[in-house]
């Protein structure tokens, strides 16, 4: 069960960091080549389809890292643990905000046709999860370095 608990933490941390990498590095450059009315939509439809994903993997991380927590108790927990813990609730609340704020005006302006407002958006978006993946990559080296 140990073994299982840590293998479904890890594949829903590359699931949500390797989905953001792949957002910021190879979709939103590429998508650069669309005029708006073709480049916004598709975004936001990739977007969805991706941000249910991550709700999932920010569902398995915190009931996985809560039962690894009281395998040891938390007060014996390592210190990366600690970080971890506290750097990936930071995590989810950026995450939180990035859907239910420039997510969602994305959709609306995306709907309304308002590709200057959906721009604004995207890049809202870009940078929100920009920030997650280097708090993502910040949780993985305290969690390794400070054991």
């Amino acid at each position: 069960m140990i073994a299982l608990t840590n293998l479904l933490h890890v594949l829903a941390a590359i699931v949500w960091l390797g989905g953001v990498s792949f957002m910021l590095f190879a979709l939103r450059p590429a998508a650069l080549m669309l005029p708006p009315p073709q480049r916004l939509p598709l975004i936001a439809q990739v977007l969805k389809r991706f941000f249910w994903l991550v709700w999932c993997s920010i569902a398995i991380l915190l009931v996985t890292g809560v039962m690894m927590l009281l395998r040891v108790d938390m007060k014996n927990a390592p210190l990366g643990w600690h970080l971890m813990l506290g750097i990936g609730l930071l995590m989810f609340a950026i995450f939180g905000h990035l859907y239910f704020g420039p997510f969602k005006r994305l959709q609306n302006a995306v709907m309304a046709a308002d590709w200057p407002e959906g721009g604004k958006r995207v890049g809202q978006i870009a940078a929100l999860a920009a920030l997650n993946l280097a708090l993502g990559a910040l949780a993985i080296g305290c969690v390794n370095l400070l054991v």
